[in-house]
């Protein structure tokens, strides 16, 4: 066990974690809400640092991020846990921490993650497959790390981090994708949350200067409305009309897998009601080959990054900006 952040007394041996937004209270020898925190003797430890079950090199356009070091890899790690029950996650054996959880595995260090990022030439670190915000206290130590190794950072998250925590990683966090689920009935029901703190977090990153690109999974007949999307379409729109907004396909998993899968055009429907609504850069998901995994300049319609899956064939970027008109393209780009 490791001792935990953002722990609040509340008695002699009940506290409080401080760590995301269900600010769970736990007592004596229970656990929080994602099973892998857990308090001995008024004293909250985590029980996942230094034990990732899943070290990988990616391309960064499957976290998705298409706006930041485009064509670069990146290390990716998890551990086991989320703060979320998703019930169409698609990493459900790893996110879903059973009950009498205990670390297991070979531990590791961040300065092994680290070198081990440098090794295979990855730019940055992705803390992804899971929850990041649950085994924070390793993600952040693997960051620190990595900030002074010259690594960038990004989290692909759920969002729901309270705002201590954020402030906390935001110095060493260069880019974050964060899932847009649906609306409030959405998250009630089919994730047991709330989006309100997911917006505001959205808001505090961009103040914050990280990166934010956004994912909204599409699933028919619970989030695919008009209604629903033109909603979620106000809310990120309120916040930047600039934010890569990544609208995906949904494929049947986890307590969905009787569920089908969402059509393709409903997605490219989708992607255009975001683009008559003045977002930039809009992007359709799981639909390899798609034309709406392009880049195009907003400005002169130049397509800027062709891609194909992950696979990058063409940048037109320069400096940040469009190779023919010169308009600047928001990102971080090498």
């Amino acid at each position: 066990m490791h001792p935990a952040f953002f722990q609040e007394k509340l008695t002699e041996k009940k506290l409080r974690c401080r760590l995301c937004n269900h600010f769970c209270i736990i007592e004596d020898d229970k656990r929080g809400l994602c099973n892998v925190r857990i308090n001995k003797s008024g004293e909250l430890f985590t029980l996942v640092y230094g034990f990732p079950v899943a070290k990988n090199v990616d391309p960064v356009e499957k976290k998705p991020f298409f706006h930041f070091l485009p064509g670069s890899t990146s290390f990716s790690i998890s551990t086991v846990g989320c703060n979320f029950k998703c019930v169409f996650c698609q990493n459900f054996e790893i996110s879903q921490a059973p009950a009498d959880y205990t670390s297991y595995g070979t531990a590791t260090s961040p300065s092994e993650i680290v070198r081990l990022a440098k090794r295979y030439n990855c730019e940055s670190i992705s803390y992804t497959y899971t929850e990041p915000t649950v085994y924070f206290e390793f993600a952040f130590d693997c960051a620190v790390v990595a900030k002074q190794a010259g690594l960038k950072n990004n989290f692909v998250t759920n969002g729901y981090m309270s705002t201590e925590a954020l402030k906390k990683i935001a110095p060493y966090l260069d880019a974050a994708n964060v899932d847009l689920k649906g609306d409030e009935k959405f998250y009630k029901e089919l994730c047991g949350a709330h989006l309100a703190p997911v917006l505001r977090n959205i808001q505090t990153m961009k103040e914050l200067g990280i990166w934010v690109e956004v994912t909204t999974l599409i699933i028919p007949e619970y989030n695919d409305s008009d209604d629903v999307f033109d909603s979620l379409s106000r809310d990120l729109s309120s916040i930047s009309l600039e934010i890569p907004w990544h609208i995906s396909r949904f494929y049947p998993t986890y307590k969905m897998s009787d569920h089908y899968p969402t059509p393709v055009e409903r997605i490219r429907q989708l992607r255009k009601r975001a683009m008559d609504a003045g977002f930039k850069y809009v992007y359709t998901g799981n639909i390899p080959g798609d034309t709406g995994e392009n880049t195009f300049c907003p400005n002169c319609g130049l397509r800027l990054i062709a891609r194909e899956g992950y696979l990058v064939s063409e940048n037109n970027i320069v400096n940040g900006t469009c190779r023919r008109c010169r308009f600047k393209i928001a990102g971080v780009w090498k």
